[in-house]
């Protein structure tokens, strides 16, 4: 059998073909032809190139790029994939060589003029690659592992750690609980697995949400793989082969979201250049040569910049150097992650995952994962489920987890790897929301339990649940965060008129973040003021400003969205200590609702509006209104004392139905499923090829 390529109503690719390697080589084409500028961003991206096509913007991440050595880290990686897992690297190259083909195809300029679009047959060529002047290059085959390490080598959040440095020096250690919380910068997801027993039908049901940064293309590409092997639905990473986070089998489906672990490491160095190049203080005491060499990054309209790549036996220097930083700090960092140790990122896992039939097959699977660490929930057919803890932590010094630590010393280094964790479900259901669940002793900071707390009690309002009906927890707006601040609202007295009505109004509102409530509006608003309030305080003042890092790692250290995030934790301790305790908090609550008491009314969709990234911006997009917050169920973040806005939220929606896979639903805010995600609607899984609509090429 030749290779098909199959649509359905919503334009996703359902593709057969006879071997894996082959259905390999197709995906990689229609993804090519589909997504061909998202697919030449992200690969410029991991290569560091990015800059030289979008500007001086995007000049810090290839910077950082180069410098955590991203490419070279992906390159080792395949190496080790060939000599260990031969068959998956020929199938990643497969990946590859469909990629190239299309964009040789959907790119550039071919012979007779035409160049390719973004979708299949599109007559003319993409206008972003017109407006910027790009042609396609010749993706190598560990490319993409180097997009799926761009993709993840922030998302354990390291740069936190940067933080907690400033936090205690300026703040006291007893400060840092306040904020150990999740933040504007941190990808996370809602999950949740019923058993057989809590179904109508008797098979088990998965569903949720993968909450990341909303782009323009999406993160995920809703697809389906089929073969003499296997033949999966799921939403696949543009970029990278098989269905890594969200797929169904028929006889099984896996499910994923952030375990929040702690697995990449800060060091100090202390670097001194010498005639021969640079030397770094070992924990032996010895100065020992490190890597080093220069490289050039293109940066479009502007004067090329040098840098300099520096890598010790920790890893590569990431901050700073032998001079310090930009500010003259003192200061060197290396970050050292596991796939620069080990040369393995997991993508033998990718392959064994589209071969899976039951849990079994799949917690197998994941023996191999490695990055990033993910709780993964499971189910199959004959009533198998699964709930673990996927991938590499390292074991290590208590102290490694929270700061940076110094390289000099002995103590700090990696001494193994440790168990992964499982769990049980509870009264047939598994819920995990970034909350300290089953990775609670691998991890810092977690999310609020509000989530996973909320989704529970839903679920726990039916003894049976279908497909079609569960779908609805995705929508839940209750604002569990929201207590604190109402509880010294409540307190308030002697207030004027026009604020007392106002407390009045918040004390009644039921705490739900609807696109359409004016009292959701008038509670951000409070919240707003209070954040900016406390941000403005003096006891935060060494915060404001700080050390000269690196421009990419700087949203962990602004410390007004710090705040926002951590306003719960600051609003409800008794007592706080060190500089904070100078902060009179009912006065700064009393002020804010004083300030926002005169305000004309407003809805919480005036404000709170989807706002994508695009590489390249749109003037011409107008962004819808959303329901939803950071700490509800329809997790659309808005950054608090910042912006109403929100950038981050559901990437996509699943409903795997384990007794019927037609039943399945999914959803993605992009095209014409747009107005169903704006909605709150899944739209169906497709499975029979006889309703779908083959493509001719």
């Amino acid at each position: 059998m030749t290779t098909e390529t199959y649509r359905d109503a919503w334009g996703v690719p359902h593709l057969r073909a006879t071997t894996a390697t082959a259905l390999a080589h197709a995906q990689g084409l229609i993804t090519a032809r589909d997504r061909a500028w998202q697919l030449e961003v992200e690969r410029h991206r991991a290569q560091g190139t990015s800059a030289a096509f979008l500007g001086a913007e995007a000049l810090s991440w290839d910077v950082f790029a180069r410098r955590v050595r991203l490419e070279d880290t992906a390159r080792r990686c395949f190496e080790r994939l060939e000599g260990v897992d031969p068959e998956t690297a020929g199938w990643v190259r497969a990946y590859v060589e469909g990629v190239n083909e299309g964009l040789g195809v959907g790119g550039g300029a071919r012979a007779d003029g035409v160049g390719a679009g973004v979708g299949p047959g599109s007559p003319l060529p993409a206008p972003e690659f017109e407006r910027v002047g790009l042609l396609p290059g010749a993706w190598a085959p560990w490319t993409p592992l180097a997009v799926w390490l761009s993709v993840h080598i922030l998302f354990a959040g390291f740069p936190a750690k940067l933080w907690r440095e400033e936090a205690a020096r300026q703040l006291g250690d007893d400060a840092l609980p306040l904020f150990a919380t999740d933040g504007p910068a941190t990808s996370g997801s809602n999950g949740w697995l019923l058993d057989g027993s809590r179904t109508v039908s008797g098979g088990a049901l998965i569903a949720g949400d993968p909450h990341r940064f909303i782009e323009e293309p999406g993160i995920y590409q809703q697809v389906r793989l089929a073969c003499e092997e296997f033949d999966v639905v799921g939403l696949a990473v543009p970029g990278v082969p098989g269905i890594a986070h969200f797929g169904h089998t028929g006889t099984v489906a896996w499910a994923i979201t952030n375990a929040m672990a702690d697995y990449q490491d800060l060091y100090r160095e202390r670097l001194r250049r010498t005639g021969a190049g640079v030397e770094a203080l070992d924990p032996d005491g010895v100065w020992r040569r490190v890597h080093r060499h220069t490289e050039v990054v293109e940066v479009a309209g502007e004067t090329p910049v040098e840098i300099e790549v520096l890598e010790t036996p920790r890893g590569p220097v990431v901050a700073g150097g032998p001079e310090g930083l930009d500010d003259a700090t003192p200061l060197a960092l290396s970050l050292r992650y596991p796939p620069r140790v080990t040369g393995e990122l997991g993508f033998g896992t990718l392959l064994k995952l589209l071969r899976a039939r039951d849990v079994d097959d799949v917690d197998a699977a994941l023996d191999t994962w490695c990055e990033p660490v993910n709780v993964v929930q499971a189910a199959d057919t004959a009533g198998g489920t699964l709930h673990r803890v996927a991938g590499r932590v390292p074991v290590r010094a208590e102290a490694n987890r929270v700061r940076l630590v110094p390289a000099w010393e002995p103590g700090h280094e990696w001494t193994g790897w440790h168990e992964m964790p499982r769990a049980e479900l509870t009264d047939g259901i598994a819920v995990m929301a970034n909350q300290r669940g089953p990775a609670r002793e691998l991890g810092v900071e977690f999310a609020p339990a509000h989530r996973a707390d909320r989704i529970r009690e839903l679920l726990q309002e039916r003894e049976k649940w279908t497909p079609e009906e569960i779908g609805v927890i995705h929508l839940d707006t209750q604002l569990a965060s929201a207590g604190p601040l109402l509880g010294r609202v409540a307190a308030l007295k002697d207030l004027a008129p026009e604020a007392a009505t106002l407390r009045d109004r918040l004390l009644r509102w039921n705490r739900r973040m609807d696109a359409s409530s004016t009292d959701a509006a008038a509670y951000a608003a409070l919240r707003t003021e209070v954040v900016r309030a406390l941000a403005a305080h003096p006891a935060f003042a060494g915060l404001t400003t700080p050390p000269a890092y690196p421009d990419v790692l700087l949203p962990w250290l602004a410390l007004t969205p710090r705040i926002g995030f951590a306003l719960e934790h600051l609003l409800r301790a008794e007592e706080l200590a060190g500089p904070l305790a100078e902060i009179d908090r009912d006065t700064v609550v009393r002020e804010a609702l004083e300030a926002v008491a005169g305000r004309p009314a407003r809805t919480w969709g005036d404000t709170h509006r989807l706002t994508p990234w695009r590489a390249l911006p749109d003037d011409t997009y107008e962004p819808p209104p959303l329901s939803g917050d950071h700490d509800c169920v329809l997790c659309t973040s808005a950054v608090p004392g910042v912006t109403d806005r929100a950038a981050r939220g559901p990437v996509a929606r699943y409903v795997w139905d384990l007794a019927d896979r037609r039943r399945s639903r999914w959803i993605v805010p992009h095209g014409d499923q747009l107005p169903l995600w704006l909605k709150g609607d899944l739209a169906p899984v497709e499975t029979d090829w006889n309703r779908l609509h083959k493509e001719q090429r």
